[in-house]
Order: C-alpha cells, then structure tokens, then sequence
C-alpha cells in the first residue's frame, strides 16, 4: 500500500546513507556497527537529551543555540555529559569528516546517562559515565512538501504543565507527542495537533505551530512547548522585516479561520499547513506571508553558513 502521509521530516532518499559512519562514544563506526547497551539509561527509559542540527555549506548552522540548550537541559536533569562544548563540537566535525559530508546534512546528537549497573531507574546506578552517540545523514528536506502541505488533527493528548515533564525538554522520552502522532495518523492526518493545558493551541507533536490573521502572525506564548530554535529565528526575522508577529494564547476558533498556517523546525525549516479537522486553510495552497517569511529564513541561512 503506497504511503500518502506527508512529514516535516520527509527527505529525498539518498543511498549514502546505507553505509553510513555512526559516533559511539569516541569511535566511529559503521551503522551497522552502531550498538548501545540494553543496560542503557536512554534505551531502558528514555533518560538522555538531544539535539537536532542542519549542515549547510560546511557550517552547522545555529551550533552554539544548539549547545546552549542541550548544556541547560542536562543541567536541568543533573546529567554530566562528559565533555565540554569544544570537545563536543570536534566530536560533530570529525563525523562529518569521517562520512565526507558538506552539505545538506542532519545530525542528531544524542546523550544519555549511560549504561546503568542494575535494569532500575535510580540515577546513581548509572555508574560508566555517559553516552553519546552522533548520527549524521545526507537528508535534504523534500521540496514537494511545500506543494502538498500538511494535514493536521487536534487530538486529546495535551502539552503538560512543567510539573509533569517540561516540554522545554528535549528529552528522549517523546511517548506522549507518538501517542499523538498514533491518534492523528488513525485519524487519516499527517500529525498531531495538541493544545496547552488550557485548551489554548500549542504545537505539533514535532514542530512549532505558526498561523496568520490579517496580516499578523501569531504563535503560542511558548510556555507549554519546546521554543525551538527555527522558531525564534522566525520571530526575530518577522521583528526585522515589520512583520507584525505576536506569542499570544489562542483557540481553535482563531486557528480555523486563519488565512495561512505554518510549522516550523530544524529539520524542514518552514512547512505549510493545508488541512486542521477537515477544513482547508487558505485555500489549500502556501500563502504569502510564508513564503515571505521562508525567502528570508533562506537569506539567513546563507548569511549565517556562506559558500566556502
């Protein structure tokens, strides 16, 4: 049966990345070589942190926002990484070195709390230090997907409050956005949309949620969600261009009746939204204010990480 979904993170198909060379933990390694512990904390239960990054013309782009976020949530976690943000940055390099890799690349880093002495969730029975683990591909995102939007359903699954688990988290424990994702999937669309605690829209299950109303673009006030890094860059480049752009609570109501909806990510930048709960947005096509705002997110990017 031919898949019909369409994805934020769909990509050309690129046979590079079959034999692909995976960071474990200071060695480098084929994919099919790439192997964790079961013993490991991230494996066993979700405890690790990660981070997303684009390369585009040999630069990683955004790395130190990349860094920051990823030092502030293992801070928050009490998870000694183990190496320093130089040690770190050369560990990303020499994979990309290793696999030749210059353009059009996503890497995911990834660090838990290591192999754990005992199949327990207890910190401190994680005593061989941490993991870390770099997996970079040749993915360029598909540019079909501008052209066939996205279609998303509001499912019941929320963004919880910090007292929970805080969304701010990049965390590896991502069951409550695939549940979301399972009921949305069930529901014939391509993701989840999920509401904050107070039934105000907050996000996807995997991207920042954008819509447009008269001109002005909104987004939620980013306490329930993960404030992702393309995400602010899109409100500083709307700041920029007078574009007038507002975090702000916002329902259904407002959502249904804006003239255009975006996403936005690492991984695909910018991604229109065509279809919320059946009804079609802005005529079922990417309006102009995306594009916009997508032409100078691309001038950004070639500002930030020039041809060499």
């Amino acid at each position: 049966m031919t898949d019909t979904h369409v994805s934020t993170h769909d990509a050309a198909a690129d046979a590079r990345n079959d034999d692909i060379l995976i960071y474990v933990d200071g060695e480098i390694v084929h994919r099919n070589d790439a192997k964790v512990s079961v013993y490991d904390s991230g494996f066993m239960l979700g405890d690790g942190i990660w981070e997303g990054l684009r390369l585009y013309n040999g630069h990683l782009s955004f790395l130190d926002e990349h860094l920051d976020r990823l030092f502030e949530a293992a801070l928050c976690i009490d998870l000694e990484i183990g190496k320093t943000r130089a040690e770190l940055t050369k560990a990303i390099h020499d994979t990309l070195k290793a696999n030749d890799m210059h353009d059009d690349v996503h890497v995911r880093l990834m660090v838990t709390r290591g192999r754990k002495r005992k199949p327990f969730q207890h910190p401190h029975l994680s005593i061989f230090g941490s993991t870390i683990v770099i997996i970079a591909e040749h993915s360029k995102p598909d540019e079909s997907a501008v052209a066939r939007g996205i279609k998303l359903h509001t499912v019941p699954h929320h963004r919880g409050l910090p007292l929970t688990q805080d969304a701010k988290l990049n965390s590896h424990s991502k069951l409550n956005c695939i549940i979301a994702l399972n009921h949305a999937i069930r529901a014939g669309a391509d993701e989840a949309l999920m509401l904050d605690p107070f039934g105000f829209v907050n996000t996807t299950n995997a991207c920042n949620f954008f819509i447009v109303r008269k001109g002005e673009v909104w987004t939620s006030k980013g306490d329930y969600c993960m404030n992702g890094i393309t995400r602010q860059k899109v409100i500083d480049l709307c700041r920029v261009a007078e574009i007038p752009i507002f975090e702000r609570n916002f329902s259904l109501v407002d959502t249904y009746g804006a003239e255009e909806v975006f996403l936005t990510g690492t991984f695909g930048a910018q991604t229109p939204v065509f279809e919320i709960d059946g009804r079609v947005i802005g005529g079922g096509e990417a309006g102009p204010v995306f594009h916009k705002i997508r032409k100078l997110y691309k001038a950004l990017i070639k500002q930030t990480c020039p041809s060499e």
